[in-house]
Formats: C-alpha cells, structure tokens, sequence
C-alpha cells in the first residue's frame, strides 16, 4: 500500500489523465478583503470517483469512494485522509479482489466504522442480479483506517435479496445506543439490519425477523443516515446513477426504523455548474455546528456514466431542523482543521 501527497490547491490541480485543468481560483477573500481562506475546491481530489463516504478518524478527515470504471476495472479502493478538508493525501488500492477471493469484480460503495482499534470496510461486491449468483457484501479489516484491508469473514456477509433489496450500497450506523446496523439496498428497496458485536452477523429482531424493510418514497440507492437533536435523518438517492438527474432526498423519523416519511430533495444537478449530483455522505465534526456534504456529481464536459468526480459543500438546516437545499459549487468549503 502506497500513499501519495496530493496538493490540491486548484492553480495547481490537472483533473484526470485526460489534461483538463481546473479553473477555478485557489483561494478566495473574505467578506472584509483583508486576507485569503484557502478552499477545497471542487472535485477535491483528482481521477473519477463516486460514491464517497466521509467520515472522521483520530482528528482527521477520511473518504472513502468508489474507483469508478467499468466493472471489470473496478477491482479495488482507494483512499484519502487531510487535515483540513483542502490538503489530500492518497491511500493507494487500500484493499482489492485479490485479498477478497469471493469478489472478482464491481467492488463499489465502501462504508466503514471503527471498532475496538479496528477498521471495519463493508463493501458490494459482483454486481448480482440474482441469489443464484456468488456475490454480495462483505466486509474488509485493518489496524489503520489507510489499509492494508484484509477479508473479514471469507465470504459475503449478505449474499441474497431480502425483500427485494440487491444487496449493494452498505451503511454501518452507530445508533446512540451503542447498537450498530448495516442499512443497505439497491432496486428501489432499503433493509435495516442489527449487526452482531464482532459483525460477523445479525441478530434477528424480537419478532424472529432479520432484515426489516424501511424503504421510503422515490427510493432508489444509496442510503445514509444520521442523528441530529434527537432526531434520526435519512438520506437516499434517488433517479439513475448515470443520468443528470441523480439526486438526493431525505426524510426524518424518531428512530432508525422509521417511519420515513419522504421530505424532499436537497441534492441536485445544476445545469451551470454539473450534474448527477448524489450518493452522498455527511462529515460532522463534533461539538461545532458545521455539516459537509460529501458527494459525487458529472462534469458538464462528460456524458460517459463512469465519469464522475467527488465533491463537497456546505449541509444547513433551518430554524425547524429541515435541510436546506444543498448548492453545488466549483469553489467547494474554506479549509477547517481539526486541530
């Protein structure tokens, strides 16, 4: 496992092997002109991209995405760690199909979580379409959050489709109770799922039950959710993943089973700016009032599906806890360390 220092101030960034350069500025003035505040900008890091997960680890920033590339290339993970949500480092194939004998190709959506000082990558793996078909998710460990990923059970964790749900796009919630669920689901259907302590499997519900259906309207793919004032926020995308009309809704309930009654959407395409904007995460450093939008969205340069990139702005909230419309920007968020 190899990690690469990226400097990805924009002056600087070339976007892909293909040459295009960014043209955005680096920096940007404050509101009172007297100083520069260094910004990300968008994407946040260079190559294609998709379906990031942010999260924190020891005071520092994580993604981890999908290297998106048509299935037979997409064999393995990369990742990127920064202090400060501006300066990236590259974790170079942090895991790949060759440490997961079960899984040969169409590795996509990581999730991970730590747990008793190990990392834990859950993953889809063999795009199946079928319970005939050897595939699934499964999941990845290591001692440090940059790999190397190892297999964690030698066989996918879930390998059928409960309640019609394709068994791809894994999230592993921590609920304030200390229980930990894999929420996951393609084909327009969303299971929840209480993981074992060690998660090497569940543990059937009281009515002897293991996966419960929470899918809720326009549901396509793509969940995540989050706990803010008490309140269980989840997350989904919604429309087709290569089209411009990807997008994220949420909805908000009093636990994680629901029931989500659908919001509305507060991630989408901007016809000035790019499109398919979705499969998200949310990165909220602790004890502030800051929320990161984690995403991948389409240069308006590319129409090929596999050409998307990873981005992050700004998540609010209104005075009744509603989200607000996320916009989608070139410049992306001002640099905040954690430290």
């Amino acid at each position: 496992m190899k990690s690469t220092p990226l400097l990805l101030t924009l002056s600087a960034l070339l976007f892909m092997a293909c040459g295009e350069k960014k043209s955005n500025p680096d920096t940007a003035e404050n509101t009172a002109g007297t100083q520069e505040v260094a910004r990300a900008g968008n994407p946040v890091f260079p190559g294609w991209y998709a379906d990031p997960e942010g999260i924190i680890f020891d005071e520092e920033y994580w993604i981890f995405p999908t290297y998106s590339a048509p299935y037979e290339k997409q064999v393995f993970f990369d990742a990127f760690s920064s202090p400060d949500l501006v300066n990236w480092t590259k974790h170079e194939r942090i895991v790949d199909t060759a440490a997961i004998k079960w899984a040969n190709r169409a590795v996509w959506a990581p999730s991970i979580i730590e747990k008793d000082d190990k990392y834990f990558l859950f993953f889809g793996a063999n795009d199946i379409q079928s319970d005939d078909e050897k595939g699934g998710i499964g999941v990845a460990v290591s001692d440090t959050p940059g790999g190397p990923y190892k297999d964690y059970l030698g066989k996918p964790l879930v390998d059928k489709f409960h309640n019609g749900a394709q068994p791809i796009d894994q999230f592993v919630f921590h609920d304030q109770d200390g229980s930990y669920y894999l929420i996951y689901g393609g084909w327009r259907h969303c299971n929840i799922a209480k993981l074992k302590d060690d998660f090497t499997g569940f543990v059937p519900f009281e009515d002897g039950t293991i996966f419960k259906e929470i899918t809720p309207d326009s549901y396509v793919e793509g969940p995540f959710m989050f706990i803010k004032d008490g309140k269980y926020y989840f997350m989904w995308s919604e429309g087709g993943w290569t089209g411009p009309d990807y997008s994220v809704a949420y909805a908000i309930a009093d636990s994680p089973f629901g029931p989500f009654e659908r919001v509305g959407k507060i991630l989408q395409q901007d016809p000035e700016v790019a499109t398919g904007a979705g499969h998200h995460s949310v990165i909220h450093p602790e004890g502030t009032d800051k929320y990161y939008m984690v995403y991948h969205r389409r240069p308006l340069t590319e129409t090929d599906g596999n050409s998307r990139e990873t981005c992050i702005d700004i998540m609010e909230f209104d005075k009744n806890g509603l989200i607000k419309p996320v916009k989608i920007t070139e410049e992306g968020v001002e640099a905040f360390p954690l430290h």
